[in-house]
């Protein structure tokens, strides 16, 4: 087996209260669901896809997806930075790229410039101005999360982002391979999934 350098966190387990029930990784945009998009952008870029879910019943809904690990969180009820725990802990690269389930239009060049980003810092977080911030899109340091992860006292990610040493991405550099940023495109409902297909969603809002 080859040397696994850089790996994918993608959580899926959120639950689905904003999509009316629906769960928002099999909504389909052009054809395929949001989940099998980020699947195929991201193994053009990393060496690994880590799926983290709720909980084993949910994992077998991915079984279909070959050379995809499915996990299960492992401090379940506290959001985003447990899945975040969970994915890192399984991860085998050094760097990780994480990113949301409703984010069906990742851009593999994005993705590919965030990990070169990185230099010596411990994250790449794009970012539209100082509050407003991507942490679902970004790319991190496997052995700085494993440290922070192990004991905190925020289940928000951005108090660990503020206390590493993070670089800060403007969007607008990002827009020499996605003009429009369409890769910050996150669908929280069935009505944000209609005005996407129909293309009246303007995407993009950070933490």
């Amino acid at each position: 087996m080859s040397t696994i350098r850089r790996s994918a966190v993608i959580l899926v387990g959120g639950e689905a209260r904003r999509a009316n029930g629906k769960e928002k990784y099999f909504f389909v945009y052009e054809g395929r669901t949001f989940i099998e998009r980020l699947i195929d952008t991201l193994e053009q870029v990393v060496d690994e896809i880590i799926l983290v879910a709720k909980d084993p019943e949910q994992c077998k809904r991915f079984r279909h997806f070959d050379g995809v690990r499915c996990i299960t969180d492992i401090r379940p009820g506290i959001g985003p930075i447990g899945g975040l725990h969970a994915g890192t802990l399984a991860a085998h690269g050094d760097t990780l790229f994480v990113s949301a389930c409703d984010m069906p239009c990742i851009d593999v060049k994005v993705v590919r410039y965030l990990f070169d980003a990185l230099g010596n810092a411990d994250a790449v977080i794009p970012s539209w101005d100082y509050d407003m911030i991507e942490p679902l899109h970004a790319v991190y340091r496997r052995s700085v999360l494993l440290g922070y992860l192990e004991n905190h006292e925020s289940f928000s990610l951005r108090p660990m982002i503020r206390s590493i040493n993070t670089r800060y991405v403007s969007v607008e550099e990002l827009r020499q391979f996605d003009p429009t940023l369409k890769t910050f495109t996150n669908i929280n409902n069935l009505e944000d999934l209609e005005r996407m297909n129909t293309g009246s969603l303007l995407s993009h809002k950070g933490e």
